[in-house]
């Protein structure tokens, strides 16, 4: 099983980007389908995107995010990308990476067996 560690949070202006990367221990990080997960005080855990595991273009995004959020992976690194632009406000969130092994990409969040730490996005008005 993969272990997850994400980075590149922090405070930003809306309209502005930002880049999280997720780096993943372990030898079968090809097998696992990738994806990204946000929540909100008060709010529910929320799915943003995911990338499928036999595949590095097939994605899914939350409607929210889509047209200005990116997933992207790359295996030879072990990592995972969400490339975040036009921020707003109602983005902030704590981020969470997750991962699945051989998964569909689901929205349901009770198909990911691996979660990362998190990592806090603030967007600014």
């Amino acid at each position: 099983q993969v272990q997850l560690v994400e980075s590149g949070g922090g405070l930003v202006q809306a309209g502005g980007s930002l880049r999280l990367s997720c780096a993943a221990s372990g030898r079968t990080f090809s097998s696992y389908t990738m994806g990204w997960f946000r929540q909100a005080p008060g709010k529910e855990r929320d799915f943003v995107a995911a990338i499928i595991w036999w595949s590095g273009d097939v994605t899914r995004y939350g409607d929210s995010v889509k047209g200005r959020f990116t997933i992207s992976r790359d295996n030879a690194k072990n990592t995972v990308y969400l490339q975040m632009n036009s921020l707003k406000p109602e983005d902030t969130a704590v981020y969470f990476c997750v991962a699945s092994l051989y998964g569909s990409g689901s929205e349901d969040r009770r198909t990911y067996e691996v979660w990362g730490q998190g990592t806090q996005v603030t967007v600014s008005s």
